[in-house]
């Protein structure tokens, strides 16, 4: 049974990274994960193929599965050293750092090198992509506006934007508020594959960036309901700030926040700093990428050194001040790092994703992070209020295994003085509680063209032990521990804030909020019964190609006659070869997905009439099956044949109802 849902899962997983668009997003590997950080993992930065909840105790593990005994670095010069044996290891070529703590700057430099090929050395006026974690200042300059008096969070964005195209469902008893564009709450998909691939390095306005592709801002739930990663809600906002300021947004923030702040390189442009002084940006392989100009730049644009981001870091440290005088106040930073329009947070749910600022858990310590990734560059700004020290990690390759190492290294160092904050005991599982253990599936993907295999392969297992709630994938032995706090919430066994929250969705009904992901209860037969279907087309996708080879020498020989019994035969093998093909696209496509697949080309075309081939030949197949019951031929071919038809068709409608037959990569 382990081995079937291993396959399962291998085949649907790949398809998913096939179809799903969050495959080609501006974020690598790492932000692609980026909202299941925010969940509050203990695995510092993101699982990448997990779920994001999965192993919540953080273990450098030996292939056996025993912990392995590891000296940590004591000081400044191990830690690097420790980190150069990573580089080294992953084949990273640099790594630019800010460490600061209660008495100020602890490291500001970098290690290895800006540009491989002239052996250009990284130094600590080294300009790199910090991506994602540019969203910080889009709520900064939001929470600057309400200190004003100029701006709501809780203003409505048709009202101040009315030149913005979105659509809301729900608009008039529920409209997309300013909050909500930061919490990535609006429900609206994230940028779709167009929007990424744009890359024009003429710097268009940020309202023409919005208006370039505004059909992934549509509200699939009622706005402040449910979380979702979402790169265009920041942009909206930034253009909020503009229209409130009568100012570009990158100038706004020049003014207000990068000069007091001391921020002299920090820039959204590929200006002359950039070209001096940036960082070459490599893939996994070493090889170069191009610059990438985002067509959503409040977004994940910014280039900045590690003086710049100490400068920025040391920022929050300060509670918002710099040299004494406030950028903004200390209760704006408290609702930046609050969790507040989700129905699960109303019930005190903390975990998760505030305004462009969320949890990040190492072991029992709570941090503040926001991460970012561009193609060939990834960054992580993460502080620990309750120590006053935190980091950035900045570098030019996309290894995310890399990436994660490193961020574990330093805040192994950061706490390694540190008394661990742990958790109180929880009190008695109640009826109520109890009453949760089950089956569920996600139900808030981050891109709405990934819901058809979330629900099948993303499924959870949550059950009672004594006065535990242990959770797990429903594919995978590692549990997670959850103890209640209240009649609500419950908090994981090594650390203290609510994590899991029993919610009400006002379109389902009862939910669990684990961190940022929305589940909703399903059943036994559905969760397993969808595996069980997928395991069977499985086996006709692979048996009918394998078996072709079998007829198709018989057919050679004259032993099968021509008609019905070579007709049952050839439309599952199409339908097969077609799925076959599909995938082949995808991955090949995936090489340069911006080119490939953003914009009409041999990929992306075939990719769409791929899939409605996939569709046409098992309805032609089925058609067969039944017009051809009563011809004369072998008959357990028939029927394999017969099923495998049958089993295509099945999941053509399942596949047509979810939007992938026929689907337009670049729409």
């Amino acid at each position: 049974m382990t081995k079937i849902k291993s396959t399962v899962l291998g085949f649907f997983m790949a398809l998913s990274l096939c179809i799903s668009y969050t495959v080609f997003s501006e974020e690598s590997s790492l932000e692609r994960a980026e909202q299941e950080t925010a969940s509050g993992s203990t695995k510092n930065s993101e699982s990448l193929q997990s779920n994001p909840e999965n192993n919540s105790k953080q273990k450098d593990q030996q292939p056996d599965g025993q912990e392995q005994a590891k000296v940590l670095p004591t000081s400044i010069d191990e830690l690097k050293s420790a980190i150069r044996e990573v580089m080294q290891d992953k084949n990273v070529p640099a790594v630019g750092v800010a460490m600061l703590d209660e008495n100020g700057p602890v490291w500001v430099g970098s290690l290895g090198l800006a540009n491989i090929e002239d052996e250009i050395a990284a130094d600590e006026n080294s300009l790199y992509r910090i991506g994602s974690t540019s969203k910080m200042f889009v709520a900064l300059s939001v929470l600057q506006l309400v200190e004003q008096g100029k701006l709501s969070l809780a203003d409505k964005v048709r009202d101040l934007v009315p030149d913005v195209e979105f659509e809301n469902p729900w608009s008039d008893t529920n409209p997309v508020l300013v909050e909500h564009l930061l919490e990535h709450t609006t429900g609206w998909d994230d940028l779709h594959l167009v929007e990424y691939a744009n890359n024009d390095p003429t710097p268009v306005t940020l309202k023409e960036g919005l208006d370039f592709h505004p059909h992934s801002r549509v509200s699939r739930w009622i706005p402040g309901s449910r979380s979702s990663y979402c790169n265009s809600g920041p942009p909206v906002a930034a253009y909020i700030v503009e229209k409130i300021t009568g100012q570009r947004f990158e100038d706004y923030i020049q003014e207000n926040f990068f000069n007091p702040l001391g921020m002299q390189t920090a820039t959204y442009f590929y200006d002359e700093k950039v070209k001096a002084k940036g960082v070459t940006l490599y893939d996994t392989s070493n090889h170069p990428q191009d610059y990438w100009h985002i067509i959503m730049r409040p977004s994940g644009s910014i280039n900045a050194s590690p003086v710049d981001m100490s400068k920025f870091l040391q920022f929050y440290l300060n509670r918002g001040t710099i040299n004494g005088q406030p950028l903004v106040q200390p209760a704006s930073l408290n609702r930046m790092e609050t969790v507040k329009t989700t129905n699960a947070a109303k019930v005190g749910l903390q975990a998760g994703y505030g305004l462009n600022n969320y949890t990040s858990l190492h072991k029992s310590w709570v941090y503040r992070e926001h991460n970012g990734g561009v193609n060939g560059g990834l960054t992580e700004l993460s502080y620990l209020p309750s120590a006053n020290l935190g980091h950035v990690i900045m570098i030019n390759s996309g290894n995310a295994e890399a990436f994660r190492e490193i961020s574990k290294l330093i805040r192994n160092y950061e706490t390694r003085r540190l008394t661990p904050d742990l958790p109180s005991a929880g009190i008695p599982l109640t009826d109520k509680h109890k009453a949760i253990a089950g089956l569920y599936y996600p139900i808030n993907s981050r891109q709405q063209m990934g819901y058809f295999i979330d629900r099948i392969v993303k499924a959870q297992s949550f059950q009672i032990d004594g006065d535990k709630l242990i959770h797990k994938s429903i594919f995978g032995a590692d549990k997670n521990n959850y103890f209640a706090l209240s009649d609500n919430l419950f908090s994981s066994d090594d650390n203290h804030i609510s994590a899991l929250a029993i919610a009400s969705d006002p379109l389902v009904g009862d939910v669990l909020h684990l961190n940022n992901t929305v589940y909703k209860p399903t059943s036994s037969l559905l969760a397993y019964g969808q595996l069980f279907m997928m395991g069977l087309w499985i086996v006709a996708v692979v048996s009918s190609i394998l078996f072709s080879f079998v007829w198709g020498i018989r057919k050679l020989d004259g032993k099968i006659p021509k008609g019905g019994a070579t007709r049952i035969r050839i439309w599952p093998l199409l339908a097969s070869l077609s799925v076959v093909l599909f995938i082949i696209l995808f991955i090949s496509g995936a090489a340069d997905p911006f080119k490939n697949l953003g914009e009409p080309s041999v990929f992306s075309i075939g990719i769409m009439l791929t899939s409605m081939m996939f569709a046409l030949f098992s309805f032609i197949g089925v058609y067969t099956a039944i017009k051809e019951k009563k011809t004369l031929m072998n008959q357990a071919a028939y029927w394999y044949c017969s099923v495998s038809s049958v089993l295509h068709f099945i999941v053509s409608l399942y596949l047509l109802w979810f939007g992938v037959i026929g689907m337009m990569t670049w729409g």
